[in-house]
C-alpha cells in the first residue's frame, strides 16, 4: 500500500476496504463505512475552516486512520497487529454478534487507543496543550456518531428506535461505552504518552493496548439484560451482509 499523506487518499482506502467487504460478505464493512461518514464530515470541517488549524487536522486524520487500514491490511495478510484491533478483526467471524457490537468493537480499538497515538505523534514533541481545542472539535464530529448509528441501524431493524426508548439501559451503555469513556479516556492517553520518555513509549502503548482489548469485553459480553436485547436485535435485523453495509454507508 503506498504511503498515505492525504485525507482524499483515506477516503479512497476506506472505499477499497468498504467494496472488498462487500465482496467477500465480510462484517468488517460496518465500521469502515462508518468510518468513511466521519471522514467526510472531518473533510468538510477543514474546508468550512471548523477546525483552529486546518494542515495539522488532516495530518491527524491521516495518521490516525492509517493506523486502521494498516491494521486491517495486515490482518488480511495475517501479519502482527495490536491486540485491541485483533480482538475486533476475530469478531467479524462472530454471526451472533449484532451490527452495533461490530461497530463498537471498531470504536474501542480506534479511539481509545488509536486516537491517543496520532495524536502525539502530529504534536511531534511540541506541547500537547495545542492540540485541545481541536481534539475537543473531532470528538464533538465523533460524538454525532451516537444518532447517526441509531437512525442508520434502524434502517437494518426498524424497531431499534422503539427498542433503545424501551430499555434506556441499552441507550446508555451505547452513549457511556463509545462516547463518554472513550473521549476522556483518549486525551488523558495520549498527554500521558506525550510526558513518557521515549524510550519508554512503546511498554506505554503495550499496556493501553491491552487494557483495550480487555475493554472489548464489555461489547462481546454485556450481561444477561443487554445480551438478551441484542439476541432479540439480532433476530430482526434484516438484509444481506452488503446491504447492511450499504445502509451504514447512507
Amino acid at each position: 500500500m503506498n504511503q498515505i499523506k492525504t485525507i482524499d487518499q483515506v477516503i479512497a482506502e476506506l472505499d477499497d476496504i468498504i467494496q472488498e467487504s462487500k465482496d467477500k460478505s465480510s462484517t468488517m464493512g460496518y465500521f469502515a463505512a462508518l468510518y468513511r461518514t466521519v471522514t467526510k464530515k472531518v473533510k468538510e470541517g477543514i474546508a468550512e475552516k471548523f477546525f483552529d488549524d486546518g494542515p495539522r487536522m488532516e495530518r491527524l486524520d491521516v495518521i490516525f486512520a492509517t493506523r486502521y487500514i494498516d491494521a486491517y491490511r495486515n490482518f488480511q495478510k495475517g501479519e502482527p497487529i495490536s491486540a485491541s484491533w485483533k480482538v475486533a478483526f476475530d469478531a467479524a467471524s462472530n454471526n451472533r454478534l449484532i451490527v452495533l457490537q461490530h461497530l463498537l468493537l471498531g470504536m474501542n480499538a480506534h479511539i481509545n487507543l488509536d486516537l491517543g497515538i496520532a495524536a502525539v505523534e502530529v504534536m511531534d514533541g511540541k506541547p500537547m496543550k495545542g492540540l485541545k481545542d481541536d481534539f475537543d472539535k473531532i470528538n464533538t464530529i465523533l460524538s454525532e456518531l451516537v444518532s447517526n448509528v441509531q437512525n442508520d441501524l434502524a434502517e437494518i431493524w426498524p424497531t431499534l428506535k422503539w427498542i433503545l426508548k424501551l430499555t434506556g439501559r441499552v441507550d446508555d451503555f451505547l452513549v457511556d461505552f463509545s462516547m463518554e469513556l472513550a473521549r476522556k479516556g483518549a486525551w488523558k492517553f495520549a498527554t500521558e504518552l506525550a510526558d513518557t520518555p521515549a524510550d519508554g513509549r512503546n511498554d506505554f502503548i503495550a499496556e493501553r493496548d491491552q487494557k483495550v482489548a480487555k475493554n472489548a469485553k464489555i461489547v462481546l459480553h454485556p450481561g444477561f439484560i443487554a445480551s438478551a436485547i441484542f439476541g432479540l436485535i439480532r433476530l430482526m435485523e434484516r438484509g444481506t451482509v452488503k446491504s447492511r453495509i450499504e445502509a451504514m454507508e447512507g
